[in-house]
């Protein structure tokens, strides 16, 4: 049995399977965190969501790609999968916190694709440090 899951086909599924779990569910954490519905506005063609979302995404994969470069196995992949994504939902509070002069999530939710842009750029770039911090 321990030749099957070193099997790196079997190995690849499997972390593939975990991440898109992993996810949907940060994904969903991410919903209830903003005022507006992520998909729905998507959906309507608000491009600011859109990019928002997409950075999240980014940012998660992003994260998940360091974490398996660097752990043996999908447990360890999984912890600093959630660590990181702790950290980028932080960087997402922060951003709302250390712009008093606007709610970040009302101007996204509204359309602005500035400040959509932003909050993109400010995910992925996280990742990048979250992901060069994965031991």
């Amino acid at each position: 049995m321990e030749a099957f899951w070193e099997n790196i086909l079997v190995e690849t599924t499997a972390r593939y399977s975990v991440v898109v779990l992993c996810t949907i569910v940060f994904l969903a954490v991410f919903e209830l965190v903003t005022s507006y519905g992520n998909w729905k506005e998507i959906k309507k063609g608000n491009i600011a969501v859109a990019m928002a979302t997409g950075g999240k995404l980014f940012g998660i994969a992003n994260v998940f790609r360091y974490s398996i470069e660097h752990n043996d196995t999908i447990l360890q992949s999984v912890g600093w999968g959630i660590f990181g994504f702790v950290l980028l939902l932080t960087g997402y509070l922060l951003f709302e916190f250390l712009t008093p002069n606007m709610k970040v999530d009302k101007e996204i939710g509204q359309g602005n694709r500035a400040v959509g842009f932003v909050s993109l750029v400010i995910s992925v770039g996280l990742s990048y440090i979250i992901g060069a911090s994965i031991g």
